[in-house]
């Protein structure tokens, strides 16, 4: 009945990562065909990184509901949507809001991925990352913003 060891560090920098045999090229085969535009692998890394920051910040919206709710209601930011939704229909009138509201969006290949970026255990559909003074988000509202092009 005593404590179980805790992990090493660098057994938590492993889980952090994509790690658990899945690689960028795998997750890219269980996108949907409308994920466009997606981030490139160096993107997709920064992308969650800049997430990771938000959601320490308290600066994100999770969720299909959330979101499009922020997004009607005027919330400019950064909109970053999972590819790997199934059944897709759940979020394929979140491009055509972020075109109307002039808010820059872009694909990642997992869910799982961007659910653990945002700091959730679940996986997460879709995260508004707010417009804010976070570390590095002028580059990447330049470089989604880019993608659209």
């Amino acid at each position: 009945m005593g404590k179980t060891p805790k992990k090493d560090k660098k057994d938590k920098e492993k889980d952090e990562g994509e790690d658990d045999g899945r690689d960028y090229d795998t997750l890219l085969k269980g996108c949907s065909s409308i994920s466009k535009p997606l981030a490139a692998k160096k993107l997709t890394k920064k992308i969650y990184k800049g997430v990771k920051k938000a959601a320490k910040a308290n600066q994100i919206c999770r969720g299909v509901k959330e979101v499009g709710k922020a997004i009607r209601k005027g919330s400019k930011g950064l909109c970053v949507i999972a590819g790997d939704i199934s059944p897709i229909d759940v979020i394929t009138h979140v491009p055509v809001l972020c075109e109307e509201a002039n808010v820059p969006y872009v694909f990642v290949p997992s869910k799982q991925d961007l659910g653990a970026a945002g700091q959730t255990k679940r996986p997460t559909s879709i995260i508004l990352i707010k417009k804010s003074d976070i570390e590095g988000y002028e580059e990447l509202e330049k470089e989604i913003g880019s993608l659209a092009d």
